[in-house]
């Protein structure tokens, strides 16, 4: 497309609160189609929006709203912007006013007047006297009142099937509102006031469900606030988010939360970043860390500065991956959606004939037995066309139509307000369906950073001495192993950390330097075996069998410390380095280093194991070290010295011998395996755009905790779903069953067919809400 044709087209997304159901965004989509200049539309009936791309050289907005109206929606609002940038409008619906509504004001008018009539009708026969004749069929008064609670609440009934018609659409507006005509024209003015007024109330009740499913997206959306305050030059202003621009200073104080991405420039404070990360514990903040919209500054005062624009911060993408999770449908939505397009027409056929053939066929009455069962059927045409009717409102499949999409949107927006983020309905679905998850070692499994984990003194030294003399030597080191040993000298607060000379760097061994005119090393068990230790027997320096034959002696004499008791083979049989530290006489000390494992991973992978999921984990790393992770965590199986390539081929061969993978690691060294795996899952996503854009699912935090509750809720989504279709088909497939035998009514086939149905899958859908991580 050239640059002109870009320049042209723009996008609008519209706030459609009253397009709740799949069959209302195919009426939408089907009056939208027919503008000519609108290049693309995505409808999404759980949130009520509309994005649609359209030529501004053909149409206008206003014709995109209209083309909307036109199919008997009410648009509330929108805005435009380049499609080259994001769309701009609303995320979401906003919350209506359902109760007070029109349609809700005219549908308790209908259902007073139908129980008026119901009264005059049933009640008081006396009173029900005669008022008026057409076509010489009598009108009684409660055939008045009946009529009035059709026009108050059937109108807006019948005004929804015009619109149906005029699209196309076979939907259940249209299957109503053409029962209602139906049955008041032939003077079945009781069946036609009750269908209308529980129709009406089953239709309030769907949209209260529906805006409740909202909320939790509306929720999301309200967590970055509207406005920020900004230094700039002498002055602290408070403006909109959106005018914030990169490089400014943004000022939070205690309370507050923070409204856009950045990094701390002054102040420390602890801030709460559950909304994005999930993690219940607040994070201390200072100087050049980073913080994220929408997480809460809890104590301190903190400047910022601004990283990236409000449509583009962790939140912001948080909430539009959210949305478009809902364009990727699942493998049960896609089958409902082909069931439901025959479904329907086959409904409507069989409720025709329901309502003319009996009559034709049977004459006087007929009884059929079956199985000690008898039943006798009538020949009344008025008894077959209310059976008829019945079916035609069996016929709407909303329950069975929304019970996957409420699920999704519960589940997926429930796992982002836990700091989970799932980018689509296909993904919830096959996470819920893995049967093994490949784990990452480092940066997953293990926090990626080598931290020291053992300090043994030797002779007369302590901890204090080891690290100290450690720290000296490595402080001129930029070796990961000298970050871990500085890094515990600040834990221990070591300001007495000696000064060096002569340093000079041992490839592949170690280092050396001058302390108090004295050469300490620090390296590998080898360096100081080629000083001539004897690592086997004591801390001594040997030459030789004899001389080591009398350092041992020497060494049980004065207590020392027998390194063959322990220490150095421990340490490497757990995978970790071992530092020792000291001169080419005496040693001083052995460090353990090693990359710490995570404090929930042990946990982690029990619950795994609990939940069914057979548990393995792949590294690059050697032999040693992954088997004394493997043992400590617990996994079922590992797999070691893996190149990226090789990561792969591990997934295939665990896909080949146990079913479908998910792969989790840190969304950039591992997104081949990723990949190939049926889900990838990122580790620590927050603030990391790649990891966002190349799994399927990112834990926002470095939290491997959240595994578990990840596949309990993908679990607990896929039974829901289950439930939801089969329960719907099933007490539809039961009440079509009872029609032909007289034992299901109109007003039944509405309050539990339809009504009933459509709340409970999407009561049964909010349950996704309650489940959180342990």
């Amino acid at each position: 497309m050239s640059g002109d044709a870009q320049r042209r087209e723009l996008s609008v997304r519209l706030s459609v609160p009253e397009m709740d159901c799949p069959s209302c965004a195919q009426k939408v989509d089907k009056s939208l189609q027919r503008v000519d200049g609108i290049v693309d539309a995505n409808l999404q009936p759980t949130t009520g929006t509309a994005t649609v791309t359209y030529d501004s050289d053909r149409v206008t907005e206003a014709d995109v709203a209209a083309a909307i109206e036109n199919a008997g929606y009410e648009v509330v609002g929108g805005s435009n912007d380049e499609t080259s940038g994001s769309n701009g409008g609303v995320n979401v619906a906003p919350p209506s006013d359902i109760w007070t509504s029109s349609r809700a004001i005219k549908t308790w008018i209908g259902a007073g007047f139908l129980t008026l009539g119901l009264l005059f009708e049933f009640v008081l026969t006396g009173q029900d006297v005669t008022v008026a004749s057409v076509l010489d069929y009598p009108l009684h008064l409660a055939d008045i009142v009946f009529l009035v609670a059709i026009v108050s609440s059937g109108l807006p009934v019948v005004r929804g099937g015009y619109y149906s018609a005029k699209n196309r659409s076979l939907d259940i507006d249209l299957l109503m509102g053409t029962a209602i005509i139906a049955a008041t024209g032939i003077g079945y003015f009781v069946e036609a006031a009750t269908l209308a007024v529980l129709f009406s109330i089953a239709e309030l009740l769907e949209d209260y469900a529906m805006d409740k499913a909202r909320n939790s997206l509306r929720e999301l959306m309200e967590l970055s606030p509207d406005e920020a305050s900004v230094k700039r030059g002498d002055d602290e202003v408070t403006v909109p988010v959106d005018e914030v621009e990169v490089g400014e200073t943004v000022v939070v104080r205690p309370g507050d939360k923070i409204p856009l991405d950045g990094t701390v420039v002054e102040g420390e404070s602890a801030v709460d970043e559950s909304p994005i990360t999930g993690e219940s514990v607040p994070v201390d903040k200072g100087v050049d860390d980073e913080v994220y919209a929408g997480s809460i500054n809890e104590e301190g005062y903190l400047e910022f500065e601004a990283t990236s624009p409000a449509s583009e911060s962790t939140l912001s993408q948080i909430i539009e991956m959210v949305q478009g999770a809902q364009e990727k449908k699942t493998e049960k939505e896609q089958f409902v959606d082909r069931f439901s397009g025959y479904y329907t027409p086959t409904v409507v056929v069989l409720a025709i004939l329901t309502a003319t053939l009996p009559p034709l066929l049977i004459s006087g009455g007929a009884t059929v037995s079956l199985a000690g069962f008898s039943h006798t059927f009538s020949g009344s045409w008025q008894t077959w066309f209310i059976r008829g009717l019945t079916l035609l409102v069996i016929a709407c499949p909303c329950a069975f139509v929304i019970s996957t999409p409420v699920s999704v949107v519960s589940g997926i927006t429930s796992a982002a307000k836990n700091g989970v983020l799932i980018k689509g309905g296909n993904y919830l679905e096959a996470m819920g369906d893995v049967d093994v998850i490949a784990l990452d070692k480092t940066g997953t499994l293990t926090k990626g950073e080598l931290a020291v984990t053992d300090v043994v003194p030797l002779g007369d030294a302590n901890d204090k001495k080891v690290i100290q003399h450690a720290a000296a030597l490595e402080q001129r080191s930029e070796h990961p192993i000298a970050e871990a040993i500085l890094a515990r000298a600040d834990e221990m607060k070591l300001d007495d950390v000696p000064s060096i000379e002569a340093f000079e760097s041992i490839t592949g061994k170690g280092i050396r330097a001058n302390i108090d005119s004295e050469t300490y090393y620090a390296g590998k068990p080898a360096l100081f075996e080629e000083l001539g230790f004897d690592l086997s027997h004591a801390h001594l320096r040997t030459d030789g069998g004899a001389v080591a034959e009398t350092a041992h002696e020497q060494c049980e004499q004065e207590g020392c410390t027998d390194i063959d008791n322990g220490a150095i083979s421990r340490f490497e049989d757990e995978g970790k380095t071992v530092v020792l530290v000291g001169t080419d006489t005496e040693l001083v000390g052995i460090i353990g280093v090693a990359d710490e494992v995570r404090p929930a991973a042990e946990q982690a992978v029990a619950r795994l194991h609990d939940l069914g999921v057979h548990v393995v984990m792949l590294t690059g790393d050697n032999e040693g070290t992954a088997r004394a992770i493997a043992e400590q965590i617990g996994v079922d199986d590992y797999r070691a010295e893996l190149l990226p390539d090789e990561k792969v081929d591990a997934v295939e061969t665990l896909q080949a011998e146990y079913g479908d993978v998910a792969m989790v690691g840190d969304g950039i060294n591992d997104a081949p395996a990723l990949a190939t795996a049926e889900v990838g899952v990122a580790m620590g996503a927050a603030g990391t755009d790649t990891a966002l854009e190349t799994a399927d699912i990112a834990l926002m935090g470095d939290d491997i905790g959240k595994l578990p509750y990840l596949y309990a809720l993908s679990h607990k989504a896929n039974s829901v779903i289950r439930q939801n279709i089969w329960s719907s088909l099933g007490v539809k497939a039961l009440l079509a069953l009872g029609v032909p035998l007289g034992l299901v009514s109109v007003a039944l086939a509405v309050v539990v067919g339809d009504m009933g149905m459509s709340l409970g899958v999407t009561g049964n859908a909010m349950r996704l809400s309650r489940i959180e991580p342990e």
